[in-house]
């Protein structure tokens, strides 16, 4: 219970758990609708006997709405076998037909319990669990981790994993699986990563990971490099309260340690040829939601540091659309979990049409990072909260180091130039915190605002993206009405919008440097505010001419324009946070929505 209260960011529809127990001959089985605290208190009415191994879950709904019935673990074979399941099998209709035929009876609406029903007919026919499993897996067709217990075989467990995540945990006469290595952090600290359509057994004391084909394959472990304390709220009200604090350490993480011995910018893991990078014409950014708005901030900086067109593109319109890629292309795949079936989807997709790929993660053994050919790490620690807000800065981060990476090899910029950039970036943490400990008026305006139906958001250059994720951040949390535009695209259709009242973020540029682009901005904010909308402005420290034009401004301290997003962001992310937190809603878990969306 414990694992799956550190997982439920990932699913909150409906929770169980499956025990063998302890007499070896049956199993006990709890599962409730709703968040994991409904399950708790069923279990503190009715406990469950007392088990060897168990099996739990908690999901978000795709097969079948979140009911009791559909809530995981699902059985079969009488009640001697259990089941869990990520993902979706894509062919269940047909193999449920053939059940059904067959005169099996289903208890539920998921794809889910046909796996159960397959895996008991295969071990009827005299194959072990595990080698079940691997007959199973062969006739799914899909992205799925599926685990399974069978009360005749009372200490093991055997999991399967294709395009979906499972990890093991070693412990000492102890082993674990997990979807994520919080579930059991706990406990271990040293994981393995499985492969494409491995399938593992555990026992208390062994791990055996074999290949479709029932082959054995060794596994290298390796180490977690954070621990409990950093999945925990650590005194603030909420996740995300906390991980908006984060901030400044994963941004300095990110950026810690990426000099070799010679001076040079380097890569977590995987080797990309330096001739195959000089010769690259173009990169495409590939991510989806909150990631791809960190692709579009990389875009600004990655043409203008290294003067290679940059596209940012959806993961899942990607591979769609007949993209134009070749052997000259550079992808570059952002992920918070590393296991964005889209995104993973996308990257598969072109590296069959002989392009290269770095990916942009954060967590170790994902699938990302070990199919990518080279790999950046976002180094956030565990991102629990749904929303992402530390995640966001550390891949903006981290796509900056990527074009710093790109332009000294290219010969783009002189050592020094790169210096410079580096020492300003060094700065940013000190001053994400100003943000953060200057924060109380945007709170208070925030929580006066509980009763909006809308909020729009406007900005220009990098100040675009920050809109659209101040934008998004409002939507998922406070479920309003919240739209990110371009400030010059204003005029070309969405002023319409505008009403007497209505509140209108503005990402108003710095006035130094890019004055012309100031100046524009702050037409755009006259034009609005002639129409009797509501000005919240963000500007930089020093700007006077913000509060001429704005019913509030927030600032920020000064930074050149490219690094700007990794303070613009904060206060529309404490915005969201505060707003929602006003409504009564729960910021960690918004509703129908899950951390990582690993089904395509």
């Amino acid at each position: 219970m414990a694992g799956l209260a550190r997982l439920e960011y990932r699913g909150y529809d409906s929770a169980g758990i499956a025990v063998v127990t302890e007499d070896q001959n049956s199993l006990a089985r709890a599962k409730k609708a709703g968040k994991l605290a409904v399950l708790a208190a069923e279990l503190k009415e009715h406990p469950l006997a007392p088990g060897t191994v168990a099996i739990g879950h908690t999901r978000w709904a795709t097969h079948g709405a979140p009911t009791d019935e559909n809530a995981h673990p699902h059985l079969a074979a009488d009640g001697r076998i259990a089941i869990i399941h990520n993902g979706i099998i894509e062919n269940h209709a047909a193999l449920r037909s053939e059940l059904k035929a067959g005169g099996v009876t289903f208890a539920s609406d998921t794809d889910t319990e046909t796996a159960g029903h397959l895996l008991a007919a295969e071990i009827d026919s005299g194959l072990s669990l595990a080698e079940a499993m691997r007959a199973v897996t062969r006739r799914l067709e899909g992205a799925f981790t599926l685990l399974a217990v069978d009360a005749r075989e009372p200490h093991t467990v055997v999991g399967a994993r294709r395009n979906s995540p499972l990890v093991v945990g070693l412990g000492e006469n102890e082993n674990f699986l997990g979807s994520d290595v919080i579930a059991f952090i706990e406990h271990t600290r040293t994981a393995l990563e499985l492969g494409q359509d491995e399938v593992v057994v555990i026992t208390p004391d062994a791990v055996i990971v074999t290949d479709a084909d029932g082959d054995e394959v060794q596994r290298e472990p390796y180490s977690i490099d954070w621990d409990t304390t950093a999945a925990q709220k650590g005194g603030f009200p909420t996740f995300m309260d906390k991980e908006i604090h984060d901030q400044p350490a994963a941004v300095a993480d990110t950026l810690r340690g990426r000099m070799d011995d010679n001076g040079r910018l380097m890569l977590d893991a995987g080797i990309i040829d330096e001739g195959v990078l000089n010769a690259i014409d173009k990169i495409v950014v590939i991510a989806c939601g909150t990631a791809a708005y960190a692709g579009m901030v990389a875009k600004y900086a990655i043409e203008h540091w290294c003067r290679i067109p940059v596209e940012v593109e959806l993961a899942h319109e990607f591979r769609y659309r007949d993209p134009v890629v070749s052997v000259k292309t550079l992808v570059v795949a952002i992920s918070q979990s590393g296991e964005t079936m889209d995104t993973i989807m996308a990257v598969r997709h072109a590296q069959q049409q002989g392009a290269s790929v770095i990916g942009i993660v954060n967590v170790q053994g994902s699938t990302i990072a070990r199919e990518a050919d080279a790999v950046l790490y976002t180094r956030a620690g565990p991102e629990i909260a749904v929303a992402s807000t530390k995640a966001f800065l550390a891949q903006i981060t981290a796509a900056f180091l990527l074009g710093l990476f790109l332009s000294e090899l290219r010969g783009n910029k002189y050592s020094d130039e790169i210096a410079e950039i580096l020492e300003e970036l060094d700065a940013m943490p000190a001053k994400i915190q100003w943000v953060l400990d200057t924060s109380e008026p945007i709170r208070e305006i925030a929580r006066s605002m509980a009763g909006e139906r809308t909020v729009l958001f406007l900005g220009r250059h990098v100040g675009f993206p920050v809109a659209l994720e101040g934008a998004l951040k409002l939507k998922e949390l406070a479920y309003i009405h919240a739209e990110g535009f371009a400030a010059g695209e204003l005029k070309h259709g969405p002023i319409a919008l505008i009403e007497k009242d209505l509140p209108v973020f503005i990402v108003l540029p710095s006035p130094r440097g890019r004055e012309s682009l100031h100046a524009k901005v702050l037409s755009s904010i006259e034009e609005v505010k002639a129409r009797g909308a509501r000005i919240l402005v963000l500007a930089e420290e020093g700007d006077d001419e913000a509060p001429l034009y704005a019913d509030h401004v927030f600032y920020v301290p000064e930074a050149p324009v490219l690094l700007a997003p990794l303070l613009n962001v904060v206060p529309l992310q404490i915005f969201a946070c505060s707003l929602a937190g006003a409504k009564g809603y729960d910021v960690d878990q918004p509703r129908n929505l899950a951390k990582s969306v690993t089904v395509e």
